[in-house]
């Protein structure tokens, strides 16, 4: 059995997202996916942090004899297991989540509706 590491499109119309997946070579291009290896996203704003792997099933699939797409190879070469890119993803990954977890202020809560003393009476 052949194995190719392909990326597989996911989304919907203007809003491409992908998996990185193992397939059999002989299956259809969208057919039965062997494993899940990562994802590309290329919606995210910082370039290094678009692409997620799991470097140890990677490594496995390559060490078996799969063979990754042109495109898959640059990103596996980048990001993958011995990449020359995981500093600088590591490093946006960050970046990202401080934007993400800034502090939302609290609603301002309203003051309560003073009770309304009765008014005295006159003095007689």
């Amino acid at each position: 059995m052949a194995v190719r590491i392909r990326m597989k499109q996911m989304g919907r119309a203007h809003r491409p997202y992908y998996r990185i997946v193992a397939v059999d070579s002989h299956s259809p291009q969208f057919g039965r996916v062997l494993e899940e290896l990562g994802t590309y996203d290329p919606a995210v704003p910082e370039t290094d942090a678009r692409v997620t792997l799991k470097n140890e099933r990677v490594a496995y699939w390559m060490s078996v004899g799969a063979l990754p797409t042109e495109k898959v190879g640059v990103l596996i070469k980048k990001y993958g297991p011995n990449g020359t890119h995981l500093e600088a993803q590591k490093a946006a990954v960050e970046r990202l989540a401080k934007k993400r977890a800034r502090v939302i202020p609290a609603p301002k809560a309203k003051p309560a509706p003073a009770a309304e003393a009765p008014a005295e009476k006159p003095a007689e």
